[in-house]
């Protein structure tokens, strides 16, 4: 056979897209054309019956597609491409596998999840629409009624005991209204406040803890105690309140404060007794020294606000032991002063209360202890010093009062009262205010270096 490559007809399914380029590489022979009577000798020459030579036919002639080609062709979609054996490269297909179908677990999860959530909404409403239209009562459970009653030292009994006896005020001066609190003395009407609640008023009214409403009447009151006695009359049922001893107070008792703090009647509040004997001055408006307080005050952490102010604090007995009366807050000038209870507050103890409350009931007016010195306040050594001279020139020891008998001279400097330390001349005030006119005590003084004893009996100035 000659050397020559022979090419095999086309499979007939083979074709081409319509209108394509015939793209063959150099040297590969067109495809011959199959007929139905086309032969092929054994010398490899393809001739047709009538002895023409095919090939020479086929070149003379213009190709023409087979009917089997053409109607492929025609069949095939225009868009379509099929495999090209004699394309430059042939189209690769990409075995992806079989379709899956189905749902996949995560969606199989998300719908159960949905239809738990659907059912369960469904059901709540439903039930919730079966309760409302039931017409079953639903009770929740609570605890039976049990005792009212309570300790009589506790909070609860001490509050019960001591608020029928406490009354709220209500004043109204030339220039200025204010609330506070008082306690009712006697069957008779007295009431005891401070004097810094009552202080020029022009009218007063009392309101109980039942929340009836009387006029009250200024009996009496002292600027230098701050404490003032008013009266109500035609009241019927007053719950006097029972005093106790302030002397007996100890440090760390519990106490019960009662009160109209921001006018909030009827206020209860506890702690205990923080302090005794601490030396408390108030007032000084005027200017002159003649509305300073001076009080050997009650010290506690029971909360105490404006409107406290003559509310009673009570021992575990429902006792009184002292009057509310001032508070201590941070520095007028401090940015973030608290004008509330910081848990300091004092109280006049109700030995010093009952004895002026009972001089304002009897004559109006409550009488002070002396010594008959003229003070330096302006020392600021230890001790309380007597000045050099007295008010308007006149000597600082009064002749024939208690200090001269005593021998108190001009420039002694008083360091102790009864054994305990003063610092100051207020704090000496405070210490012989806290006795009464006639009072014994011993001074230890202080002169020319050295210290001495002296013995004083106190004496008596009206007071404000």
């Amino acid at each position: 056979m000659a050397d020559r490559q022979q090419t095999e007809p086309a499979p007939q399914w083979w074709s081409r897209p319509e209108g394509t380029a015939d793209s063959r590489h150099d040297g590969v022979p067109a495809p011959r054309p199959e007929t139905a009577d086309a032969e092929v000798d054994g010398d490899g020459d393809g001739k047709d019956e009538g002895g023409r030579n095919g090939a020479a036919e086929q070149a003379a002639a213009p190709a023409q597609e087979t009917p089997a080609r053409e109607t492929l062709a025609q069949e095939a979609p225009a868009h379509e491409v099929r495999y090209d054996p004699w394309g430059e490269q042939p189209l690769q297909v990409v075995d992806r596998g079989r379709d899956r179908r189905g749902f996949r677990l995560w969606q199989v999860a998300a719908l159960a999840a949905g239809t738990a959530l659907l059912a369960g909404g469904i059901g709540g409403y439903v039930g919730v629409l079966a309760e409302r239209q039931s017409s079953t009562r639903l009770e929740l459970p609570q605890a039976a009624v049990a005792d009212k009653g309570r300790a009589p030292d506790s909070v609860a009994g001490i509050a019960a005991t001591a608020l029928p006896g406490v009354v709220t005020l209500h004043v109204r001066g030339a220039k200025s209204s204010g609330t506070g609190t008082g306690f009712v003395l006697d069957p008779q009407g007295h009431i005891l406040t401070n004097n810094h609640v009552v202080a020029d008023a022009k009218e007063i009214a009392v309101t109980f803890s039942t929340g009836e409403s009387v006029t009250a009447e200024l009996v009496g009151r002292d600027s230098g105690y701050d404490l003032a006695v008013v009266k109500v009359s035609g009241v019927r049922g007053l719950r006097p309140l029972s005093l106790g001893n302030s002397e007996n107070v100890k440090v760390g008792d519990p106490v019960v404060a009662i009160g109209a703090p921001f006018d909030l009647s009827n206020t209860v509040t506890a702690g205990i007794i923080s302090a005794t004997g601490r030396p408390v001055t108030a007032g000084g408006d005027k200017g002159d020294g003649s509305d300073i307080s001076y009080v050997d005050a009650l010290q506690t952490d029971a909360p105490i606000n404006p409107g406290n102010s003559g509310g009673p604090l009570l021992d575990a007995r429902a006792h009184v032991v002292g009057i509310n009366s001032a508070i201590r807050g941070a520095d007028k000038d401090d940015p973030d002063r608290q004008g509330g209870s910081i848990g300091l507050g004092f109280a006049i103890p109700i030995n010093q209360g009952k004895r002026v409350a009972e001089e304002l009931i009897a004559t109006g007016h409550a009488t002070h202890p002396v010594i008959g010195v003229t003070l330096d306040m302006d020392y600021t050594g230890d001790g309380a010093r007597v000045g050099d001279k007295g008010e308007d020139g006149k000597p600082s020891v009064t002749a024939g009062g208690p200090g001269a008998r005593a021998g108190i001279k001009p420039g002694d400097v008083i360091t102790k009262v009864d054994g305990q330390r003063v610092r100051g001349g207020d704090e000496l005030i405070i210490k012989i205010r806290a006795h009464r006119p006639g009072d014994p005590l011993t001074l230890t003084v202080l002169r020319d270096g050295r210290e001495r004893t002296l013995g004083v009996v106190l004496g008596s100035a009206n007071g404000s």
